[in-house]
């Protein structure tokens, strides 16, 4: 996804050159009173042991590129781009790259007092205040919010990070009422197939991956691949794909001046026409809507590395 995924990647070669071990870095976006807003790095992998944390906070963490295994007591689930990672305050967890290297969050944390405020303001009603399942997959309703949190990531201005925070919690909120906790996911050797499989989706979008295609690189048969990929990631792999392109069109219509056609073709669609009917299903707009709505007014804050609130962390956690 342009330069949120190449940040990832620049880190992962940093850290392989100096033979460093796998850490995270966050570096502090947004905050107020109540909520902050985290940009996340981690650069662990399948040799990094993972570490039992806790979060301190409510947490909602949008994964903008890689992939890891995310386990707490509520249950667990393979993270992948376009997922909502949830997690409750004082939730024991664990984070681990089994299978492949790296990911990148835009994490937003909510003191507990806040969001009990928030969720007592929804028109849902809970026995308990917590998330009951652990992620949400990429789903159409969290389309709009996860593509502006990547543009705000990515240097648009137009994101007024307040509201974006409140709109998130909302729909982490809503759309979890009712959902009852995950289990495992899938055996290790299925995740580490769909591992392979989204990874490999996240480097090429725009090539032509059918499910035979994906079912042959993944080493099943069509059929088990399909209900394998959906069981795993909560979408099926047209859904996966189709999101996948349409955030990466979303991203470079905001960092780019690119025709629109241009970016629909680089972005794996055949035609405007095919590009403008789904960005528009997508994100309640047109691309070309979507463009004036999300101008990019250069980076977010300061761009002065030594003021920004930056940590390393030793392992793959969000803080």
């Amino acid at each position: 996804m342009g330069k949120i995924a190449a940040d990832l990647q620049q880190a992962l070669a940093e850290r392989s050159h100096s033979g460093a071990p796998g850490q995270t870095t966050a570096r502090a976006v947004a905050e107020g009173d109540g909520w902050s807003i985290t940009d996340v790095i981690c650069t662990s992998g399948p040799q990094d042991q993972a570490f039992e944390e806790r979060h301190d906070e409510f947490r909602i963490a949008v994964v903008v590129a890689g992939s890891f295994q995310y386990r707490s007591g509520r249950g667990c689930a393979l993270m992948t781009p376009g997922c909502l990672l949830l997690g409750g305050a004082g939730d024991s967890f664990e984070c681990a790259h089994d299978h492949h290297a790296g990911d990148r969050c835009l994490a937003f944390g909510y003191a507990p007092q806040y969001f009990e405020r928030l969720a007592a303001d929804l028109p849902v009603t809970r026995t308990l205040l917590d998330f009951p399942v652990v992620y949400l997959p990429p789903l159409r309703a969290l389309s709009p919010l996860i593509a502006r949190a990547s543009a705000g990531l990515a240097g648009s201005a137009a994101v007024i990070w307040e509201e974006l925070s409140l709109r998130m919690a909302e729909a982490a909120i809503g759309q979890t009422h009712g959902i009852q906790p995950a289990g495992r996911p899938g055996s290790p050797a299925a995740v580490a197939r769909v591992t392979q499989i989204v990874r490999m989706i996240e480097r090429t979008p725009d090539a032509a991956l059918s499910i035979a295609t994906l079912a042959r690189e993944a080493g099943l048969s069509p059929y088990h691949f399909l209900r394998t990929f959906q069981s795993i990631t909560g979408v099926t792999p047209h859904q996966y794909i189709l999101r996948t392109r349409l955030r990466e069109a979303a991203i470079r219509l905001v960092e780019e001046p690119s025709a629109v056609i241009d970016i629909a073709l680089d972005c794996g669609f055949g035609d405007l026409s095919n590009f403008n009917h789904s960005f528009r299903a997508e994100f309640g707009l047109s691309p070309r809507a979507y463009r004036r709505q999300m101008p990019n007014n250069g980076p977010v804050g300061t761009t002065d590395p030594q003021t920004m609130a930056n940590r390393a962390m030793p392992n793959c956690m969000v803080p």
